[in-house]
């Protein structure tokens, strides 16, 4: 059986779920689809996706970029794109998810004593080429985790190993920027997730670029060279997929989840939730469950 062959069987006995599936091992998802999925609004909390089959196009800051069983994808701040899914229940897409570790990315650099200071803003998501190194360490943490005895025992050290394969890997500076206290990367990264943790709340540019640190020019310019979209709206998008999650998930009605996002006027929330999704808050609701289903 090649490497491919064998992570791929695998993951079919592991991720029997579509969607992203919880394992016992903390900050690790399985990732499974069986149905192609033309391009949608997606919002995708930082995390390293590595895929076994299947295919994923992303759409970020006018860039097509794909992961698939050649390229992982690599998203080291919270962030919202566009992006279709290639699959089918003959060859569903497979794949294991990782939790990006902003203490474990820096005590690894620490370790690699890597301080290589990074240079101006990047992007904040990024694929790049699968190696053989990298894909046999993503096969020992497929093997710790069918037993429980060796999730709890090895597997936070496979983590690290397969992490640190990632800060090997081409094109890995926004990750090791994430690490950099002082980096623009990471000042930004610190607004994005007070943004992500407090988006009911009044939150206005001069605030956020205070906490970054940055006049509020400088910091509207980084802000949009990481995450292709102004803070207002980056933090539309935020409260526009929480709205949604709220309602699919707790089946409350569009105006109790404008009210619980931050909006004032349902009649406003609900404009701009149909301008972005493509279909009203009852209809995007009702397919997402469907799609659940």
């Amino acid at each position: 059986m090649t490497t491919r062959a064998r992570l791929i069987a695998l993951l079919r006995t592991l991720a029997t779920k579509d969607g992203l599936e919880p394992c016992a091992l903390e900050r690790v998802m399985f990732v499974r689809a069986t149905y192609t999925q033309r391009k949608s609004q997606v919002f995708y909390d930082p995390v390293i996706l590595i895929l076994a089959q299947g295919r994923k196009i992303a759409h970020f800051g006018g860039r097509t970029i794909v992961f698939d069983a050649d390229n992982y994808l690599v998203v080291p701040v919270p962030l919202p794109f566009e992006c279709s899914t290639e699959a089918s229940m003959e060859k569903p897409l497979l794949g294991v998810a990782l939790t990006v570790d902003p203490v474990m990315v820096g005590e690894l650099l620490l370790e690699m004593e890597d301080h290589v200071a990074v240079q101006g803003v990047v992007p904040g998501l990024y694929s790049a080429a699968m190696t053989d190194d990298l894909m046999h360490s993503t096969i020992r943490l497929l093997e710790c985790l069918r037993s429980p005895v060796e999730t709890r025992i090895l597997g936070r050290q496979i983590v690290r190993e397969l992490l640190y394969r990632v800060l090997c890997g081409g094109q890995s500076a926004a990750l090791r920027a994430i690490a950099t206290r002082h980096s623009h990367f990471a000042q930004i990264g610190k607004v994005l997730r007070r943004m992500h943790a407090e988006y009911a709340q009044s939150l206005d540019v001069e605030t956020l670029a205070r906490e970054a640190g940055m006049s509020v020019s400088t910091f509207h310019a980084n802000f949009k060279a990481v995450t292709s979209n102004s803070p207002l709206q980056y933090l539309k998008s935020v409260r526009l997929h929480r709205a949604r999650t709220l309602m699919v998930q707790s089946g409350i009605t569009a105006s109790i989840a404008a009210g619980q996002v931050g909006y004032e006027s349902a009649s406003q929330f609900s404009r701009e939730f149909k301008r972005f999704f493509g279909a009203t808050p009852v209809e995007e609701a009702a397919k997402v469950r469907a799609a659940l289903a």
